[in-house]
């Protein structure tokens, strides 16, 4: 994907599609560019990716040489879904041909080139594919089990480098420019784009589009979730879209794929893997020999994300790959509570919590951290209906961190229908500011 960049009436196009053009007399503004600026489409075309990632907190990263275990390390000291991945410029074609460098403030000489991104699945896919490889001879030979025949030590040892793009999100690094519209930047997140990186200067100028080459000194991680906070701080501005339903809007998918509650972790793992899933919901049903079912019409237990396997101590790594999802759980939840702290000063980097938390919350409606001792409380799934309202769904998700709710039906049981996701929810938004946008444009029309 080449930059796109806006010169000469390229760039006054532009203007006019943010409110900023010269009208028929050559005097800026009027009234019909007043009322084309109004409404969701204007509130989100005006407000740009450099106001959301100047509140986040330092680049969460490791060096190209760092180990898989200093990688899982820095995912759970961080509270993180994914680290990037830094190496020396010059001698690495970056994820998805990016160029993204980091360069010193006060010569501008490139010192670092961001390669990719990790998250705890690429570096579990990569153990379990053990299953598939040399280590797996003692499986076949019926003197071990799964995880017993894997060298861990050896697995866990090899560069970081070596797994970027183990999952789909790794193949490629995204990166806005500062002065992208929180619109255009919806267009980006809602075709399942999770995270981009927002440089806090950019040497480039005019750039409309996501870019593939960048130097700047400073990096932040933009996400998801942090549009999504954007939308639940501004409700006031959203106008009606966060009254309308999920069913109106077409907001959830009623594909879901789901795994038994006594699915072996890493061969949940491995077929998550294969469907590029980074989360699937845990249904309460028999075991079946493809792992991945048809979740729709079963009751949903449980979510098994990419948040969990982040928040498996490495030392328990062994043991924990060979237990059910739902044991799994069970222990990881353990662990948040009551488990040791995140070895911040091993890596010195600050917990940020950007990482997704799963489906549940506490009881008590808090969501926990890790770091905090709590007693133990009760948990209970986050999901919504098809007659939830969008604002609902969206303050659900925020409140809770999670990024995606599960779409259960009325009754006692709570039948899995469908799910919602982030991704869902800023392409409804988006889709629903383009039509409010066109009909306004339709009325200066008429004027």
């Amino acid at each position: 994907m080449a930059q796109m960049r806006a010169y000469g009436d390229e760039q006054q196009q532009q203007e006019i599609l943010h409110g900023h053009g010269l009208d028929k007399d050559g005097a800026g503004g009027g009234d019909s560019n007043k009322k084309a600026r109004a409404g969701l489409c204007g509130v989100l075309r005006e407000r740009k990716v450099l106001e959301l990632a100047r509140a986040k907190q330092r680049l969460v990263e490791v060096p190209y040489t760092a180990t898989l275990a200093n990688a899982a390390n820095a995912l759970l000291a961080g509270r993180v879904s994914a680290v990037t991945v830094a190496a020396p410029p010059g001698h690495w074609i970056g994820a998805g041909g990016s160029m993204i460098v980091e360069s010193d403030p006060a010569t501008g000489v490139a010192r670092k080139h961001y390669i990719g991104m990790v998250n705890m699945l690429d570096i579990l896919t990569h153990i379990a594919e053990a299953g598939h490889d040399d280590d797996a001879a003692a499986v076949e030979d019926g003197q071990a089990a799964p995880t017993e025949a894997i060298d861990l030590d050896r697995r866990m040892s090899v560069p970081v480098s070596s797994v970027i793009g183990h999952s789909l999100e790794g193949l490629t690094l995204w990166t806005f420019h500062p002065n992208t519209s929180l619109l255009d930047c919806m267009e980006t997140f809602s075709k399942g784009v999770h995270r981009a990186l927002v440089p806090l200067e950019s040497s480039a100028e005019n750039v409309v589009a996501v870019e593939l080459v960048e130097s700047a000194p400073v990096y932040r991680m933009l996400t998801q979730m942090d549009v999504v906070r954007f939308l639940r701080a501004h409700g006031a501005e959203l106008g009606g879209v966060l009254s309308r339903t999920v069913r109106e809007l077409g907001a959830a998918s009623e594909a879901v794929l789901a795994v038994a509650s006594r699915t072996k972790v890493i061969e949940a793992i491995r077929t998550m893997r294969a469907g590029s899933l980074t989360a699937v919901p845990v249904v309460d049903a028999p075991v079946d020999a493809y792992i991945l079912q048809d979740g729709r019409g079963k009751k949903v237990v449980e979510t098994f994300s990419a948040t969990d396997l982040r928040d498996c101590p490495v030392a328990q790594l062994r043991l924990w790959l060979g237990t059910t999802v739902a044991e799994f759980k069970k222990k990881v939840d353990e662990y948040r509570r009551d488990g040791s702290k995140p070895l911040d000063a091993a890596t010195g980097v600050q917990a940020t919590d950007d990482g997704d938390a799963g489906t549940t919350v506490d009881a008590g409606g808090v969501a926990g951290t890790g770091n905090e001792e709590k007693p133990p409380r009760p948990r209970e799934m986050v999901t919504c209906s098809m007659d939830s309202t969008l604002g609902e769904v969206i303050e659900k998700a925020a409140a809770s961190h999670v990024h995606r709710l599960w779409v259960v039906d009325d009754g006692e049981e709570g039948l899995l229908r469908g799910v919602v996701s982030l991704t869902d929810v800023l392409r409804v938004v988006r889709e629903a500011a383009l039509d409010e946008d066109r009909e306004l444009q339709n009325i200066v029309v008429l004027e």
